[in-house]
């Protein structure tokens, strides 16, 4: 293997010219130094691109000094240019998690150069795409030009996430730690909803969850069941104290047995260390990981995620407030459409019954302007801390009750109110 050729990250980034479409490297992977040396070219360019899902630390080109000089287009929308994109700097593009690999790879939309960090290279010239490979695999793939930010912090992990240094145009080194993200205990509404999940969670059930307060409650909930496993688009520190336990251990699963599979990961340094040349997890790339024949493959699959309101009839809006844009569509679709396909699958959306400030999070209506991202027809359970809702097969009359009884005491009678009075339903 030839020696790599360290450059500063200023020097990467001027192969970049206007008109170009760059895409950064996803959630705890992105490459902070040269999105700072790519911002601090803004003077000297326009009319780039800048293509991305959820990317972690600051996104200084979201400034509205930029405007004009960087146009951002995103798949998902994370606190970092959430107010961009609500203020019409930035634009959102729904899509499935599972079509964005192959938008990329059929040429849809060409990236000029991707922005990546990589592990140091081993004895045979291979870097890897460590904590995330979800996207990234496919952009880097399609990319004609590739800067990378080689960081010996960035976990070597398995799976499809492995490249060549010789494909690599430009090497950044740097020993910056991953961006962390470390979890409180879970509140008394998330274990209780935690709680509810874990009981409808069969033994041998092959689990999918992201991050957060309630999944991390309901993987909490789940350390007396036996054989799970575990195929998802993401994944956090709750993992490792359930393979700790040997609870989590992938026997029963069709696709990839006794492995951990995971588009990306975010999380603490113990995670990361965890998943390190750890050939227990795989981290594949999500066009594979949340398509929905796969999915289905395995047993009993157990799809958890989250909502910011559901309405009356079972419509889950997860991804907006009113039509101001709050996240993205992500994998939601895919796994919950997997799970229902599955043997024994069961598809769950779970959400606190009201917000921070009491206001009921199941709707008469969704919101003006709120995106449907699961539709009525494909919803199975929704859970609250109130307890369980099966929607599946139900008439809307039996829905609205169902959910009116999972919903916050409080706010039962003016739902059951605005069920018969302004949507007709003989309840």
């Amino acid at each position: 293997m030839s020696k790599i050729n360290y450059i500063k990250a200023e020097e990467a980034v001027k192969c970049i010219k206007s008109g170009d479409r760059i895409f950064i490297h996803t959630a705890a992977a992105t490459p902070k130094r040269l999105v700072n040396a790519l911002t601090e070219r803004g003077n000297e360019l326009n009319d780039i691109d800048i293509v991305s899902i959820h990317t972690e630390w600051d996104a200084p080109y979201t400034h509205e000094k930029y405007t004009g000089i960087f146009n951002i287009k995103t798949f998902f929308v994370g606190g970092n240019i959430r107010h961009a994109v609500n203020s019409g700097r930035a634009s959102y593009i729904p899509m499935f998690l599972s079509e964005i690999p192959g938008f990329f790879r059929r040429g849809l939309m060409p990236i000029d150069v991707a922005l990546i960090q990589v592990s140091e290279p081993d004895k045979h010239g291979f870097c890897s795409l460590g904590v995330s490979v979800d996207v990234t695999d496919a952009a880097s793939d399609m990319a004609k030009t590739i800067i990378a930010q080689v960081n010996p912090n960035m976990p070597r992990t398995h799976g499809d996430g492995l490249i060549h240094s010789s494909e690599i145009d430009a090497f950044v080194y740097c020993e910056d730690p991953l961006y962390e993200v470390e979890y409180k205990a879970p509140t008394d509404v998330e274990m209780a909803i935690g709680n509810h999940i874990a009981g409808i969670v069969e033994d041998g059930a092959t689990i999918q969850t992201g991050i957060g307060g309630i999944p991390n409650a309901a993987l909490k909930a789940l350390q007396h069941h036996k054989d799970l496993g575990m195929h998802s688009e993401m994944f956090s520190d709750g993992i490792i104290d359930l393979v700790e336990r040997g609870v989590l251990n992938g026997f029963h699963k069709k696709s990839h047995q006794e492995k951990i599979v995971g588009g990306f990961c975010i999380g603490s340094k113990k995670l990361y260390d965890f998943i390190d040349d750890n050939p227990l997890i795989q981290m594949c790339d999500v066009g594979w990981v949340n398509n929905t024949n796969v999915i289905a493959q395995n047993p009993k699959v157990t799809a958890i995620n989250s909502a910011i309101e559901v309405d009356l009839f079972g419509q889950v809006c997860a991804d907006s407030i009113g039509s101001r844009q709050y996240s993205g569509v992500g994998g939601q679709m895919d796994f919950i459409r997997g799970a229902s396909l599955s043997e024994g699958g069961k598809p769950i959306i779970a959400l606190p019954s009201t917000t921070r400030k009491g206001v009921s999070r199941i709707a008469p209506l969704l919101n003006k302007g709120a995106s449907v991202v699961t539709t009525r027809a494909h919803v199975h359970y929704i859970i609250t801390e109130y307890g369980v809702a099966y929607l599946y097969g139900k008439s809307l009359r039996e829905r609205a009750i169902a959910l009116i009884n999972i919903a916050h005491p409080d706010n039962r009678e003016f739902l059951f109110k605005e069920a018969r009075d302004n949507l007709k339903l003989k309840i």
